[in-house]
Protein backbone atom coordinates (compact mmCIF):
# COMPACT_ATOMS: atom_id res chain seq x y z
CA UNK A 1 0.00 0.00 0.00
CA UNK A 2 1.33 3.47 -0.99
CA UNK A 3 2.02 6.37 1.64
CA UNK A 4 -0.07 8.50 0.31
CA UNK A 5 -2.67 8.93 -2.28
CA UNK A 6 -0.57 11.47 -4.17
CA UNK A 7 1.81 8.32 -4.70
CA UNK A 8 -0.69 7.07 -7.62
CA UNK A 9 0.79 8.17 -10.86
CA UNK A 10 -1.53 5.69 -12.70
CA UNK A 11 -3.28 7.24 -16.18
CA UNK A 12 -6.14 9.25 -15.72
CA UNK A 13 -7.55 8.48 -20.01
CA UNK A 14 -6.36 5.87 -22.09
CA UNK A 15 -5.66 2.25 -22.74
CA UNK A 16 -3.96 0.33 -20.03
CA UNK A 17 -2.70 -3.47 -20.30
CA UNK A 18 -2.25 -5.08 -17.21
CA UNK A 19 0.90 -8.06 -17.28
CA UNK A 20 0.36 -11.05 -16.38
CA UNK A 21 0.59 -11.50 -12.79
CA UNK A 22 -2.30 -9.12 -12.23
CA UNK A 23 -4.78 -10.15 -15.08
CA UNK A 24 -3.83 -13.62 -15.77
CA UNK A 25 -7.35 -14.61 -16.89
CA UNK A 26 -9.74 -13.34 -19.10
CA UNK A 27 -9.20 -9.50 -20.19
CA UNK A 28 -5.91 -7.75 -19.41
CA UNK A 29 -6.65 -4.30 -21.98
CA UNK A 30 -8.97 -1.67 -20.08
CA UNK A 31 -9.78 1.82 -21.05
CA UNK A 32 -9.45 3.97 -18.24
CA UNK A 33 -11.56 6.81 -19.22
CA UNK A 34 -14.55 4.11 -19.11
CA UNK A 35 -16.05 4.01 -15.49
CA UNK A 36 -17.05 0.46 -15.57
CA UNK A 37 -13.67 -1.13 -16.94
CA UNK A 38 -11.77 1.12 -14.76
CA UNK A 39 -13.52 -0.01 -11.76
CA UNK A 40 -12.59 -3.57 -12.86
CA UNK A 41 -9.34 -3.22 -13.24
CA UNK A 42 -8.71 -1.03 -10.24
CA UNK A 43 -10.06 -3.90 -8.18
CA UNK A 44 -8.10 -6.49 -10.06
CA UNK A 45 -5.07 -4.25 -9.22
CA UNK A 46 -5.97 -3.18 -5.60
CA UNK A 47 -6.45 -7.21 -4.73
CA UNK A 48 -3.48 -8.48 -6.53
CA UNK A 49 -0.74 -5.82 -6.93
CA UNK A 50 2.07 -5.43 -5.37
CA UNK A 51 2.46 -1.50 -3.63
CA UNK A 52 4.64 -0.55 -7.10
CA UNK A 53 1.75 -1.62 -9.21
CA UNK A 54 -1.04 0.21 -7.42
CA UNK A 55 1.33 3.40 -7.98
CA UNK A 56 1.42 2.73 -11.58
CA UNK A 57 -1.55 1.78 -12.53
CA UNK A 58 -4.02 3.85 -10.11
CA UNK A 59 -5.10 7.63 -10.36
CA UNK A 60 -5.25 8.96 -7.37
CA UNK A 61 -8.63 11.29 -8.58
CA UNK A 62 -9.92 8.38 -10.07
CA UNK A 63 -9.34 6.47 -7.19
CA UNK A 64 -11.28 8.69 -4.79
CA UNK A 65 -13.74 9.59 -7.22
CA UNK A 66 -14.88 5.75 -7.81
CA UNK A 67 -14.22 4.60 -4.25
CA UNK A 68 -17.78 4.32 -3.34
CA UNK A 69 -18.67 2.27 -6.42
CA UNK A 70 -15.52 0.84 -5.96
CA UNK A 71 -15.05 0.23 -2.25
CA UNK A 72 -18.86 -2.66 -2.67
CA UNK A 73 -16.75 -4.70 -4.89
CA UNK A 74 -14.24 -5.19 -2.82
CA UNK A 75 -13.76 -7.84 0.37
CA UNK A 76 -14.17 -6.53 3.88
CA UNK A 77 -10.31 -7.38 4.64
CA UNK A 78 -9.13 -4.87 1.69
CA UNK A 79 -11.95 -2.22 1.85
CA UNK A 80 -11.34 -1.98 5.90
CA UNK A 81 -7.13 -1.81 5.22
CA UNK A 82 -7.95 0.85 2.20
CA UNK A 83 -9.81 3.22 4.75
CA UNK A 84 -7.80 2.90 7.72
CA UNK A 85 -4.44 3.67 5.79
CA UNK A 86 -6.73 6.69 4.02
CA UNK A 87 -9.36 8.02 6.33
CA UNK A 88 -10.91 10.21 3.62
CA UNK A 89 -11.92 7.11 1.61
CA UNK A 90 -14.50 5.53 4.42
CA UNK A 91 -17.60 6.68 3.96
CA UNK A 92 -18.91 9.47 6.50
Amino acid sequence: MPDSLDDLHGPAEGTVELPLHLAWSGLRAYDVSDPRLRMSMYQAVLAEGRRVDVEQYICADHLRSDWPRLRKLMGRPLRKAWETHFPGLAPE
